[in-house]
């Protein structure tokens, strides 16, 4: 007896100690803040796994009774971050627990009353959930929901009625527990920020959506959606193009006020690079630029070409069967003709860089930048405008034959380099991503495939992969992910062995690289490889490319 009583005794202790007030939790907060490195960069768990309790002792409360509450109190909040910001937000959580979304958490928050339709649906259900025990909850709210509009006027105002008298409480409720929390509804006020510009289909769709309410006042909201959403489908590009022009105007006004937004808000750390947002599709980008004289890009080859003139008089043909029937015209083709399409081909391209060109230099700076990072040759044209424009300013005129021929040697010249991967000296090689491409790189080093074009290539790799057992599979993964781990190392090493000047130029170059390629999925062994018929045509015009091209990846894989 003595002995339980003594455990009793000693569990109320350790309860009484560990009740918390507002102030001891805040109190182990700062003690936390205070040992905290200040140069806290690790995820929040890394720095918690060293953190040494003991330190963070204060009155009663032991190493092991703050750790305890620290990990009760912090698992309020979202874990994606520095430990230093975690407990800067746990601090305003444990001052305010109901700001924010919690806010309807609050025991003093009023409830909001029921609206009519489900006031009808709450006092039906259980009738007619008797009524038919086999029918689903989504088939008993179809039949409630006709019921309700099939309810005559005298029956829905006794719902509305008592809907009215409760709205009206609990906006007086609603005051009431302002006056009593104004803390808690500090973020609902308002800012002064300037409103977001809208997109072209939403300013038309503001704009149209007053007259279609007057024609069809008992429309819902969803069928207003999907009517004028249509008919901005069917929109004609020139009253398209009076709301991009519109939307635009918009997006420029609110970039100034930003500005001005941003200066008067030093606190609220907004960087003047995240103003600029896009409101235009690409889409929408295109026609806009089609209208202000962007040149229709020609083209690749000369194949393409005559594809698409081709094509043009195949309208009721499905696309499959267009490209066997190019293919099939194409191969019927002589060598001249093919050279003819080619030629075209070569002056439609010239023809195109001149007005392309022309066309940069009727656009702002930004602008300039922006197509340029579209067409993929952002280096190529920057030089030649800035050139153009400074000749431009200082008045040297230039025939139009001097200006053509100056415009294409400065714009063809680089373009050699423009998809050329940068090499650095010393710089390790990439090792295989995956099981399947380390698998690949055995086979196509090996040297066993080298009677086979690339894509057969590709092809029987996929069937021999497919054949593999799992445990083999996962030892060329394992192999990978070694190999992974192992060029970090090295690449890690490379870039501390090499000058300032070249890191910052190869991590220019990488990030480049990244925003300006697509991702680059691997095949999956699984899928049937299809080789369309066009490029079985072209293999009689560039069977010595192909060649090329192999002994290029042969050489890239033995390295």
């Amino acid at each position: 007896m003595n002995g339980e009583t003594a455990m009793a005794e000693t569990t109320e202790l350790s309860t009484a100690k560990e009740d918390w007030s507002k102030e001891d939790v805040l109190g182990l907060l700062d003690c936390m803040r205070s040992i905290v490195p200040s140069n806290d960069v690790l995820k929040f768990k890394t720095t918690e796994s060293h953190m040494d309790w003991n330190k963070v002792t204060f009155a009663h409360y032991t190493g092991e009774m703050c750790k305890r509450k620290w990990s009760e109190i912090s698992h309020e909040v979202r874990k994606f971050r520095t430990l230093s910001e975690l407990i800067l937000d746990v601090q305003e959580n444990v001052k305010n627990p109901y700001k924010g979304k919690k806010l309807k958490n609050h025991p003093d928050f009023p409830k909001k009353p029921l609206t009519p339709y489900f006031r009808f649906f709450m006092e039906k259900r259980a009738k007619y959930a008797k009524l038919h025990p086999e029918m689903s909850n989504l088939d008993l709210t179809k039949i409630l929901s006709k019921k309700y509009k099939e309810l005559p006027e005298k029956k829905k105002m006794k719902y509305i009625q008592e809907f009215q008298k409760e709205k009206e409480d609990f906006e007086t409720s609603m005051a009431r527990f302002r006056e009593d929390h104004p803390d808690l509804l500090e973020s609902v006020k308002r800012t002064d920020a300037p409103e977001k510009p809208k997109t072209p289909q939403q300013l038309w769709y503001l704009h149209e959506k007053k007259a279609f309410m007057k024609l069809h006042p008992k429309a819902t909201m969803k069928d207003v959606k999907e009517a004028l959403g249509k008919q901005w489908s069917q929109l004609s590009d020139k009253k398209r193009l009076k709301w991009i022009g519109k939307s635009l105007e918009q997006r420029e006004l609110y970039e100034d006020a930003m500005r001005d937004y941003v200066l008067r808000h030093p606190e609220q750390s907004i960087s003047l690079d995240d103003l600029t947002k896009n409101t235009l599709t690409k889409a929408e980008r295109q026609l806009k630029d089609k209208f202000d004289g962007r040149p229709t890009k020609p083209p690749p080859n000369g194949y393409s070409l005559y594809c698409a003139e081709l094509m043009s008089n195949m309208k009721d043909i499905p696309s499959t069967e267009r490209m066997v029937l190019c293919s099939k015209q194409w191969k019927m083709l002589s060598q001249k003709e093919k050279d003819a399409y080619q030629k075209r081909c070569e002056q439609k391209k010239k023809e195109y860089e001149i007005n392309l060109h022309r066309f940069l230099l009727s656009l702002p700076e930004h602008e300039q930048q922006r197509v340029l990072s579209e067409e993929k040759m952002i280096g190529i044209h920057k030089k030649t405008a800035s050139n153009l424009k400074q000749s431009a300013v200082k008045g040297i005129t230039t025939s139009p034959a001097d200006a053509n021929k100056k415009e294409l040697s400065e714009i063809r010249a680089p373009a050699t380099n423009v998809n050329r991967k940068i090499k650095f000296e010393g710089e390790p090689k990439k090792p295989p991503m995956n099981g399947y491409q380390k698998f690949s790189q055995e086979l196509l080093t090996g040297g066993e495939l080298n009677h086979l074009n690339l894509k057969d290539r590709m092809v029987e790799i996929g069937k021999r992969w497919r054949k593999v057992t799992q445990a083999q599979k996962d030892r060329y993964k394992k192999m990978s992910e070694e190999q992974q781990c192992q060029y970090k190392i090295i690449l890690e090493a490379w870039l501390k062995s090499i000058s300032p000047q070249e890191r910052a130029a190869y991590k220019e170059y990488t990030s480049n690289k990244r925003r300006g390629t697509a991702k680059v999925s691997t095949p999956n062994p699984k899928m049937k490889i299809a080789i369309p018929a066009q490029n079985a045509s072209e293999t009689d015009d560039s069977d010595d490319d192909d060649d090329d091209d192999d002994d290029d990846d042969e050489d890239d894989d033995e390295e």
